[in-house]
């Protein structure tokens, strides 16, 4: 019964530490007083991002200003003619934006005249495909050699369920800290038992391979698989 009570106070604090109403610390040490052990448990999970969002410019520089609005308005319907053929629907197009490069000296310094007009059409794409959207990343590059100017300006991939993979990796990560603590406790006939408190230290959203570490936590997007750790610091009541 007071096994069931303890798994039972474990998962409703899990739940207290997602919500952020305990203050994040960062990673503390196990120690031992004389009725109480303090020990850090943490968690990991590998998950698969499903939604991928890219967001890149076309870009035209001429001599005219006109001309350079006219580049991008005779390219962006190539651009979406592209897009949709490769099955994505989810387009943002955004305010088209310019600035002007001025003519220099010889011996270097700026004049009031301008050399050219640079005008940018920003466009943001989405997809639950992540894999289209990575491929689409590396293949638009490609419309450079129809004498289109493409700039990808970032690539994220998401996973939708990480506030309820964090509720879980934070019950995990007080479990592994209980066993650590038993594991501590055995060589002196001792046990864990009430849980006096705990503190979530921040969570690390990393690339799988990546062993980086912050005090401020990481929250990668820039990889379709992700490696979410969670960490625990609990002080057991010794029994």
């Amino acid at each position: 019964m007071f096994e069931k009570f303890e798994k039972f106070q474990i998962f409703w604090l899990s739940v207290v530490l997602a919500s952020g109403l305990i203050i994040a610390v960062k990673t503390g040490t196990s120690a031992i007083s004389n009725d109480s052990i303090t020990v850090t448990g943490s968690a990991y999970e590998i998950v698969q991002s499903d939604s991928g969002r890219m967001e890149f410019s076309i870009n035209a520089r001429r001599a005219d200003k006109q001309q350079a609005y006219s580049v991008i308005k005779k390219q962006l319907p190539q651009i979406m003619d592209y897009l949709k053929l490769n099955g994505i629907n989810d387009i943002d197009v955004k305010t088209v934006n310019g600035y002007n490069t001025y003519k220099y000296t010889p011996n270097g310094n700026m004049t009031n005249e301008i050399a050219y007009y640079n005008i940018s059409q920003q466009i943001v794409v989405k997809s639950d495909d992540v894999q289209k959207i990575k491929e689409i990343s590396t293949d638009i590059q490609n419309l450079l050699d129809k004498g289109i100017d493409i700039n990808v300006i970032n690539t994220e991939y998401f996973y939708s369920g990480l506030s309820d993979l964090k509720i879980k990796l934070l019950q995990y990560a007080a479990t592994d800290a209980k066993e650590r603590a038993a594991a501590m406790l055995k060589a002196t006939h001792n046990r864990p038992g009430k849980i006096q408190s705990v503190r979530m230290g921040v969570f690390q959203i990393t690339p799988v391979d990546s062993t980086n570490v912050s005090d401020m936590g990481i929250n990668d997007t820039s990889t379709i698989q992700k490696k979410v750790t969670a960490v625990a610091n609990v002080v057991f009541r010794i029994k």
